[in-house]
This record gives structure tokens, C-alpha cells and sequence, in this order.
């Protein structure tokens, strides 16, 4: 993936989040727990939030279109994830070796889940076919415990 973004990481609302070189040989940390019990308010369902990170520039030149893009989400990773996801749409912004300031257009797609291996899964498999199917060297993705509920 072309995403070289050194930005402070999401807050609901924030800002984003990335890194120079994403990939790496070293295998994926497994999921955090989702919070014990006792650590969640009364009422809070605890859960475990993946904030995924995808580039829209192409190796080589150009950009993922929003028909590929809404394709990849209504193909891939609604269905992996019927209950919802949030998606954002972004701009990463770094200095590249030469110096010169550049930026990529980015979505950030969060998705609340058990925690289980299910989702976890899930996760990867929609980080991989973004990879493959777009020419991408890496997806970016955050992983925390967190405490939910509808107000």
C-alpha cells in the first residue's frame, strides 16, 4: 500500500493515524480480550474495536475509484460484518525521503465485534483482498478493547 501517513490516531471525530511501511514479516499480534467482566459500566457491552486504515492510491499512478471502493465494501466487508461499520473518509499527509509533502486519500472503516475468532478472522481476510485486489503493499489496523452501548 502506497499509505505513508504520520498523522494522531482517531479519536471519534479525529484525526488518523498510519505509518510509513506498514507490512511486515512478523506475524499479527493476536486480539486483545474484550475488557473483563466487572471493568464495563452496568450496561456497557464490552467489545473489541478494529479501526482499519485503507490507501486509495495505486502502485504506479492513479486512484481507486468509488465505484471499486463501494464495490470492495459491499463485496467484502459488509458481509463479513452485517451488524454495521462505520466508515470514514480521510487524507494522510507525510514527508516523503526527498522531502516533499505528500498526501493519499484514505477510508477508515471501524467495526465494533466480540472479539472472537470469527471477527478476527474476518479482519484479516478484508485486509488481504484489499491487498490483492488493489495492488497494495499494506493495510493499516488498530486493534483496542472498548466498552459500548446505544444511548
Amino acid at each position: 500500500m502506497i499509505l505513508r501517513m504520520v498523522v494522531p490516531r482517531v479519536v471519534v471525530g479525529g484525526c488518523m493515524a498510519a505509518a510509513a511501511g506498514c507490512g511486515s514479516a512478523k506475524a499479527p499480534a493476536a486480539a486483545p480480550a474484550p475488557a473483563p467482566p466487572g471493568a464495563c459500566a452496568v450496561g456497557d457491552t464490552s467489545l473489541v474495536r478494529d479501526v482499519v486504515y485503507f490507501g486509495r492510491n495505486l502502485p504506479g499512478g492513479g486512484t481507486i475509484g468509488d465505484a471499486e471502493w463501494h464495490g470492495f465494501l459491499d463485496e467484502v466487508v459488509t458481509p463479513r460484518f452485517p451488524a454495521g461499520l462505520t466508515v470514514v473518509q480521510a487524507t494522510g499527509r507525510w514527508r516523503g525521503q526527498s522531502g516533499v509533502l505528500e498526501q493519499e486519500s484514505s477510508e477508515i472503516v471501524t467495526i465494533l465485534h466480540s472479539g472472537d475468532e470469527t471477527g478476527r478472522r474476518a479482519i484479516g481476510e478484508i485486509a488481504a483482498e484489499y491487498k490483492r485486489r488493489f495492488r497494495q503493499e499494506a493495510v493499516l489496523r488498530e486493534r483496542m478493547t472498548t466498552c459500548a452501548r446505544f444511548e
